[in-house]
């Protein structure tokens, strides 16, 4: 059995003195131990360190493989990442037009119900004034999609009631609503009218 050190082995196996090393640990070389030096058994060892040899390059065949699935697969998610991103994108800017456009029917839709307001009751008075003292109130409106009622401040201050007589007519209208008196509503607290449907000449006097 010829037998030569672990730095002859490396050399002769073309491999690490550290792959010798594990590779005698593991037991899959035989080692001769003579005066405190470590020997390889060369004939044992050529068939063996071959075979791992072959063993090691095809984990590292496997390994690559798999990275390379790996990096197919990171390739695809980051593809999809992008692509669900700008579609998120996307819906975020189709909602805003949508928003948009619902906040400017709004503003229309109002502005037309104080139109309304401000030439039934209002008729006498210069247009462009009125539709001034409109945008002046626009905010006072109460919204809704359906009818057209607004808050009894707007009310009466499109009909330019004058302050000292707004109390009394204020009062008037706090006893209709608490003896429900349906041409009137409350909303967010607040007294709510329907000029265009319901007379109230009755509580203006």
């Amino acid at each position: 059995m010829k037998k030569m050190t672990i730095a002859d082995a490396a050399e002769y196996f073309n491999v690490s003195k550290e792959a010798i090393h594990n590779r005698i640990r593991r037991g899959s070389l035989d080692c001769i131990v003579e005066n405190g030096v470590k020997y390889v058994a060369v004939e044992s060892a050529k068939s063996n360190v071959s075979a791992n040899v072959v063993s090691d390059s095809r984990y590292t065949q496997y390994i690559e493989k798999e990275n390379e699935r790996l990096r197919e697969k990171v390739d695809v998610l980051e593809k999809e990442t992008t692509r669900l991103r700008d579609q998120r994108e996307q819906m975020l800017i189709d909602e805003r037009v949508k928003v948009e456009q619902i906040y400017k029917e709004r503003d229309a839709q109002l502005r037309s119900i104080l139109h309304v307001v401000a030439t039934k009751f209002l008729s006498h008075a210069n247009e462009e004034a009125v539709m001034q003292e409109v945008d002046a109130i626009n905010a006072d409106v109460v919204e809704s999609e359906i009818d057209e009622w607004v808050s009894l401040k707007s009310f009466l201050k499109l009909k330019r009631i004058k302050d000292k007589e707004k109390k009394k007519i204020k009062n008037r209208f706090e006893l209709a609503v608490e003896n429900s008196d349906e041409r009137l509503v409350l909303r967010d607290e607040k007294i709510c009218l329907n000029p265009s449907r319901y007379d109230y000449a009755d509580l203006l006097k």
